[in-house]
């Protein structure tokens, strides 16, 4: 019997079409043409059924409630469908595609992000290809996580940044290798790929909580930070300089992050650079994060740690939990080994 496919369609340049104010998702045009790519029709490609959602969004307009749509939609139909398409746009498409490594907990089968930087109308686009593959993998292959594919490369969803507004190779994963390639075959390196030991699909769903990214700049001023840092915040990922690093000059920086910490506010240190980790205390400009109590972010990307943070809240774990395993990898989001044993981790 044929596999099957459920494609969720949210919007994105993938199924836009050309408007007098710019290029913007078009009602009903996906079914169209999906239906026109005589590709699907083959004998090796699953069946699909496509679910265009009612509102379709640039997604520069996707939110937490986009998310929590799109897993609950993936648990509705877990158990009729051997795998899962997401079309998506890319600006934040890495952002979702690590939401949803979170909120599905014991996840068992491939669930495939993707879109493109050229609409399917053009007679030169990114879009066929990329479904096409996205199909292929979601349905004939054991990758039962949440994945990113783009240009004949999987990612692992929660590695992944958008690096190129304007190249067809658009999506990057700077510390993880690639989960598979797409060339005259499609080569999958199954001992990258993580298989959950636990049963049944869970979606946790975020909750709506405070959190704010911030990237630190030469001489920034403490007042910015402190405004950013009070109440209602809970929690703040800080884009720091190489490991972790921040300017010290101002000693009233390291009591407002200190004070804040003290509130309860998680502070997470990444670094803004595309490669390595951040790993606060191996210089003295960092130290005032340690002594504040902020923890290092590794090499997770910001969207990932943003995506974990939300995660952890929602778990309603106590801070001091919550900066334990901030630390740790609980979907692959850091190079470290897995942890298990805590909730859903793998």
């Amino acid at each position: 019997m044929k596999k099957k496919v459920y494609i969720i369609y949210t919007g994105g340049t993938i199924g836009m079409v050309k408007t007098d104010k710019g290029y913007a998702p078009y009602k009903g045009y996906m079914y169209k043409e999906l239906d026109a790519i005589s590709e699907l029709k083959a004998d090796i490609m699953p069946e699909y059924v496509i679910n265009e959602y009612e509102t379709l969004l640039d997604s520069s307009n996707v939110s937490q409630q986009e998310w929590k749509k799109i897993a609950k939609d993936i648990e509705k139909n877990y158990h009729k469908y051997d795998g899962f398409v997401v079309l998506h746009g890319t600006d934040t498409m890495a952002y979702t595609a690590s939401a949803l490594a979170f909120m599905l907990e014991g996840l068992g089968k491939p669930v495939v992000v993707t879109g493109s930087q050229i609409p399917l109308w053009e007679v030169r686009n990114d879009a066929r290809e990329n479904i096409i593959t996205a199909l292929q993998i979601a349905s004939g292959y054991d990758v039962p996580e949440v994945c990113l594919y783009f240009n004949g490369k999987l990612f692992r969803g929660c590695r992944t940044i958008k690096t190129s507004s304007d190249s067809l190779d658009a999506f990057k994963s700077p510390n993880f290798p690639l989960l598979a390639k797409a060339g005259v075959d499609i080569e999958v390196y199954y001992h990258r790929i993580i298989h959950n030991t636990n049963k049944g699909l869970n979606v946790l769903e975020f909750g709506d909580f405070p959190i704010a990214v911030v990237k630190i700049i030469p001489g920034m001023q403490t007042d910015v930070l402190e405004n950013i840092l009070k109440p209602p915040l809970k929690g703040i990922i800080i884009e720091a300089f190489g490991v972790g690093n921040i300017p010290t000059q101002d000693e009233r920086l390291g009591r407002v992050l200190k004070e804040a910490s003290d509130r309860g506010v998680v502070i997470i240190v990444c670094t803004q650079c595309l490669e390595g980790e951040a790993h606060i205390g191996v210089y003295e400009t960092s130290s005032m994060l340690v002594e504040a109590g902020a923890v290092s972010g590794y090499d997770m990307t910001t969207e990932a740690a943003l995506a974990k943070l939300y995660y952890l809240f929602s778990k309603n774990y106590d801070v001091k939990k919550i900066k334990c395993l901030v630390e740790e990898s609980l979907r692959g989001e850091l190079t470290k080994p897995l942890l298990v044993g805590v909730g859903d981790q793998r």
